[in-house]
């Protein structure tokens, strides 16, 4: 049973899809002014995981993953690098997507681009309008009324923790604005040789607000709201706040019931934040590290957890992935078939799954991985069966976590063209089968059964013994 902690709640909650077998899951993207940095990469490995669990379990996954091509910050970049806003960013999108497939994430399914969904924002901000939600101020904005939506802070808890150093600290900054409303549609201000992208809307030439965008993609895709609507804790307030708000103002079943947030990442006993100017990049770490290492250094620490990013941790990580290293190269995988998991190693097996149910722990879920790549070197010259077995265990759970990918299994429809010694694998299951049978374990001869069936190898059963027959 999966449980994830709701930060809608603010406690860990059994998690079910709205359809049967099917996860839809929104992740806020990236805002692409510059390269992408190590929060990136933590935020998007982790929801990789969460995509990579379901789809382990043959869920239909659907995932998206909005790009900011549009925003003031991108506006400055292009101006100072002298292109065209439409230049700039997409020179930035090639360069995003550069770094997140150097980290073997798998794709999301649709990752639409701010632009292109222009129609679809006019039309949510016209209809927060229609119910005077939303107003045309003096400048000629369109924003937000807060004062409409009763549970405004409610989500963030930014009223509670106003106070709190621990909290985002441009919380306090946000409420000594005099007009704390926020907008949805940025009117065209005149100004001479000022080159900017701008859309017609009802109310003017202008470009959307930050927030409304995500409300509106998120309505495209999932009229009835996400299963899941992840992103890092920095969103958390105002851009979650305030999505939030439009969202269920515009249609009350439009937002995610699951929302679902990952730690920020500390340098020096600060956030890092690109204003701080601490950023590290993922294409520096990429340049040093392979991205195994990354991943496990990174998936070392719980996702809800703040990292305290240090240099020293990200070599210990090496080092542990090198010991696991050191037992996956002894082994030629090459002719061996992904779909072979083996019974007597259900413990690792339910280990490992347990600490993903449990709210995705995947610092539990790496030390499953570092223990049994151990268990397996201690059993090097003693047990070849067993050991190479646990090694396609290994092999099968690291896959998990989007690590050990470049020790894949081969697939092919024909096992038994593939297996290094099929019969001997037979045999020994068999062998295994009837153990289990004379210890009346009949869960688990039943199991190795159901597997052997799956390979279309029949069992007969005697009194003494088993047969079997292709």
């Amino acid at each position: 049973m999966l449980k994830i902690f709701n930060s809608a709640t603010k406690k860990k909650e059994k998690f079910q899809v709205k359809k049967n077998k099917c996860m839809n899951l929104y992740v806020c993207g990236v805002t692409v002014y510059d390269l992408c940095h190590v929060g990136h990469a933590r935020t998007f490995i982790f929801f990789d995981i969460v995509v990579r669990y379901f789809k382990f379990l043959d869920y239909k996954v659907f995932y998206v993953r909005n790009i900011t091509d549009i925003d003031d910050k991108i506006i400055q970049c292009a101006k100072k690098f002298k292109q065209s806003i439409k230049k700039y960013s997409t020179r930035m999108i090639k360069e995003m997507k550069k770094d997140l497939n150097s980290l073997n994430l798998l794709l999301p399914t649709k990752e639409p681009l701010i632009t292109e969904y222009i129609f679809e924002i006019i039309f949510m901000i016209q209809k927060l309008l229609n119910k005077k939600i939303a107003y045309i101020s003096e400048n000629g904005d369109v924003l937000f009324k807060i004062s409409k939506f009763k549970d405004y802070g409610k989500f963030s808890q930014c009223f509670s923790n106003l106070f709190n150093k621990n909290f985002l600290q441009k919380i306090p900054v946000f409420f000594q604005k005099k007009n704390i409303d926020f907008v949805l549609w940025k009117l065209q201000k005149k100004k001479k040789n000022e080159k900017e992208i701008f859309w017609n809307s009802p109310w003017g030439l202008g470009r959307p607000g930050w927030h409304i965008e995500c409300s509106a993609i998120n309505y495209k895709f999932f009229p009835d709201g996400a299963d899941i609507h992840g992103g890092g804790i920095d969103l958390l307030f105002p851009h979650h706040e305030n999505e939030r708000a439009q969202s269920i103002s515009f249609q009350k079943n439009s937002c995610a019931y699951f929302w679902v947030h990952v730690g920020m990442i500390i340098f020096n006993n600060s956030k890092m934040s690109k204003s701080l100017k601490n950023i590290v990049t993922i294409r520096y770490l990429r340049k040093y590290y392979t991205v195994d290492v990354l991943k496990y250094y990174l998936l070392s620490t719980h996702y809800r957890r703040p990292l305290n990013f240090l240099e020293k941790n990200l070599i210990s990580s090496k080092n542990i992935m090198n010991r696991i290293y050191s037992v996956l190269n002894l082994y030629n995988f090459s002719k061996v078939s992904f779909k072979i998991i083996f019974i007597e190693q259900k413990k690792f097996i339910n280990l490992f799954m347990k600490a993903l149910e449990n709210d995705f722990n995947t610092p539990k879920a790496c030390s499953i991985l570092y223990k049994l790549s151990k268990y397996i070197k201690s059993l090097y010259g003693k047990n070849f069966f067993l050991e190479k077995y646990l090694v396609f265990t290994l092999l099968y759970l690291g896959n998990f976590l989007g690590i050990f990918l470049k020790f894949s299994f081969k697939k092919s429809l024909n096992i038994f063209q593939n297996c290094l010694d099929s019969k001997y694998y037979i045999k020994n299951l068999l062998k295994l089968r009837n153990k289990y049978r004379k210890n009346k374990q009949w869960d688990l001869a039943d199991d190795i059964r159901e597997k052997l069936y799956k390979l279309k190898i029949f069992i007969n059963d005697s009194k003494f013994d088993s047969e079997y027959f292709f």
